[in-house]
């Protein structure tokens, strides 16, 4: 793979970039953005496939994917066609109304899922806090927990999003400081731990919330049994099991749901990000329909949520997994992933963790952080980002090519030599 190149750019992403390079335009966000981002020192103007460029023209393959956002690449032109044309015909009418798009996307996503009903957002984040409010009122209603008493219990280390509620179970610190007080009714257990588990659940458990794979904590891959050790002892103590799969889920790891890897279906799944195939944002959650069927006109709800526009997006996300396609892709090149990770061990990795088109890459300290890491493969035209010290993780878009994953890798081993 070589280096980024240098090119005219097009008329549309040049304009007013034309006296305000990169540089310019970083230092411009300064005084007029918050500061809750530490971006990579790169300004992104246009994409295509697995390829973004800068104000500059330069060129960088896209090894991050938007946080799998962009499972299906940039632009899609499967994608891209559907919100086309539904921009022409309908964007929004709130759930006021029906409107034609939502009936089909929620048929095909449950379809999809293995699962009945649909309560669609557009945030993860929403998502996720959705669940928990559904968990509770199913525990009240149908658990017959004492009114105000329900508790979920959630992994150390998760990432479920960042409202308040949602750090409130998080054990990342730098997400919790100084944004108290927090939400009670979680407890918190290893991850990976069925024994720490199984000793939190109790009468007044409404639900376990976990992630079939860690991925803000470094793509952290449970032991073969535990999802399945998860689904039994929930159906066992009669608690729910939610699935957050907005990271992990539609194709990332080779199926089109982590937890499919062990033949598990969960109460809940939770989708997001990829969802929305990087055109709007689109989160569901996707449960058993005696679950979602607790929910009452006037309980929850969202003025966005299940727009027409997001429907086409999503329904459009839908049916190229109905395919097989993006996992099957998903599952081959994983392969040539791991197998690309395992020659670089002991030549500046010293150990990685992957699924599928998904991983998370431990690089020897002595040579830099993951930070350092990430800026010297952006210097040479390859994007990733850095979590937890010293591990960058790797997450493509479904669409990139053997030549174009085999050219990362050299240039991974290369910056590492």
């Amino acid at each position: 793979m070589t280096a980024p190149v240098r090119t005219q750019g097009s008329p549309e992403t040049r304009g007013s970039q034309e006296t305000r390079g990169s540089q310019e335009l970083i230092r411009a966000e300064e005084p007029v953005l918050a500061h809750n981002y530490h971006p990579l020192p790169v300004v992104v103007a246009r994409a295509e496939g697995t390829w973004v460029e800068d104000v500059e023209g330069r060129r960088y393959l896209d090894l991050l994917a938007g946080y799998s956002a962009l499972n299906f690449g940039h632009r899609h032109p499967a994608l891209i066609e559907a919100a086309h044309r539904q921009l022409d015909r309908l964007t929004l009418t709130s759930r006021a109304f029906h409107h034609d798009r939502l009936a089909e996307f929620a048929e095909r996503l449950a379809a999809l899922t293995g699962l009945d009903m649909v309560l669609p957002m557009n945030t993860g984040a929403e998502a996720v806090e959705s669940a928990v409010k559904v968990a509770r009122k199913w525990a009240y209603d149908v658990k017959g927990v004492p009114d105000g008493r329900a508790t979920i219990v959630v992994a150390a280390d998760n990432f479920h999003g960042r409202t308040t509620t949602i750090v409130s179970f998080s054990t990342d610190e730098t997400a919790r400081q100084g944004f108290g007080p927090f939400t009670p009714g979680f407890r918190i257990v290893p991850y990976n731990d069925l024994t720490a588990l199984e000793a939190a659940v109790d009468e007044t458990t409404a639900a376990v919330l976990i992630e079939p794979i860690q991925g803000e904590a470094g793509v952290i891959i449970p032991d073969d049994g535990y999802l399945a050790g998860v689904r039994e002892l929930t159906r066992r103590k009669g608690c729910l099991f939610i699935a957050d799969e907005i990271q992990s889920g539609l194709g990332r790891t080779g199926g089109t749901l982590a937890v499919e890897h062990e033949s598990v279906v969960p109460d809940v799944v939770l989708l997001g990000k990829a969802l929305g195939g990087g055109i709007v944002p689109v989160s569901a959650v996707v449960a058993r329909r005696e679950v979602l069927g607790v929910l009452h006109p006037g309980e929850h709800g969202s003025t966005f949520g299940g727009n027409p526009l997001a429907a086409a997006v999503g329904t459009a996300v839908v049916e190229l997994l109905e395919t097989g396609e993006f996992q099957q892709r998903a599952a081959e090149l994983g392969a040539t992933l791991r197998d690309g990770l395992t020659e670089l061990v002991g030549k500046g990795v010293v150990g990685f963790r992957s699924r599928g088109l998904w991983a998370g890459v431990d690089i020897d300290p002595a040579l830099g952080t993951g930070r350092e890491v990430s800026e010297r493969l952006m210097r040479e035209g390859v994007l990733v980002k850095d979590t937890h010290g010293s591990t960058i993780r790797l997450a493509p878009p479904l669409t990139i090519t053997g030549e174009e994953l085999a050219g990362a890798l050299a240039t991974l081993e290369r910056v590492l030599g």
